[in-house]
């Protein structure tokens, strides 16, 4: 009797571990959390990082197209510098577009963020 009971709970136990895994796993590839996913520059951060930017006298690419969030920028002439520590750790780089900063996801070149005054 002991024994088919501790059979039916070891097969039980092996049965119930993918189930736990698929779990584990949808938990981790589920969306990005604000810690993981890259920053945009905050609100009350935008005025002093224009500032850098301004300061920097890096060249304005003319962007004939709307600037608008989630915008692609062309793959040749534009060229992206990355952002300061000091205004978060962020994977995206920063560009001139049409006189204004711009916040850019360089492996996709999309436009996440447009520094406005």
């Amino acid at each position: 009797m002991k024994r088919s009971i501790l059979l039916t709970a070891s097969l039980l136990s092996v049965l119930a571990l993918p189930v736990a895994a698929h779990a584990q796993a949808g938990d981790a590839q589920s969306s990005p959390t604000a810690s993981t996913r890259p920053q945009r520059i905050s609100p009350d951060q935008q005025p002093r990082f224009r500032q850098y930017v301004i300061q920097r006298q890096h060249p304005s690419y003319v962007y004939s197209s709307p600037l608008v969030i989630g915008g692609v920028l062309p793959e040749a002439g534009v060229t992206y510098y990355e952002v300061p520590r000091e205004y978060g750790p962020t994977a995206y780089r920063y560009t001139i577009i049409n006189d204004k900063p711009v916040l850019v996801d360089p492996s996709t070149r999309t436009i996440v963020q447009v520094i406005e005054e």
